[in-house]
């Protein structure tokens, strides 16, 4: 039953990502286009080029505003790499906030607590 569930919800999100396919491209296109504009912004020695480089920038920030659904589509792909690694009994990391085991500040705080008991 689980392996069903699984496979349902991984069979959706493929169709949801597939579905918005154009406004991912459209959306890595828009990225580009803030990339190049902030880069070469920094490069440019003259005014006209800094602002036309940040004319470059706004045109890739509009456009990434237009393709705002495309962030559905990248909760699909988020969802079937999630899918994936459940089918293979892996674990998925579903937080963002990966603690380290060696952190000074964590051990000294480890420490602190059994020396005040």
């Amino acid at each position: 039953m689980k392996k069903l569930g699984l496979i349902l919800l991984g069979v959706v999100a493929v169709i949801v990502a597939l579905h918005m396919l154009g406004p991912l491209v459209g959306l890595a296109f828009s990225g580009l286009f803030v990339w190049l504009g902030m880069h070469y912004y920094v490069k440019a020695k003259s005014t006209f080029a800094k602002v036309m480089w940040v004319a470059v920038g706004l045109v890739g920030v509009l456009s990434a505003i237009s393709n705002i659904p495309a962030l559905i589509g990248l909760a699909a792909i988020f969802v079937l790499y999630v899918v994936y690694k459940k089918w293979n009994n892996e674990d998925a990391p579903l937080s963002l906030n990966t603690t380290k085991e060696n952190d000074p500040f964590t051990n000294f705080e480890n420490e602190w607590a059994k020396l005040t008991k």
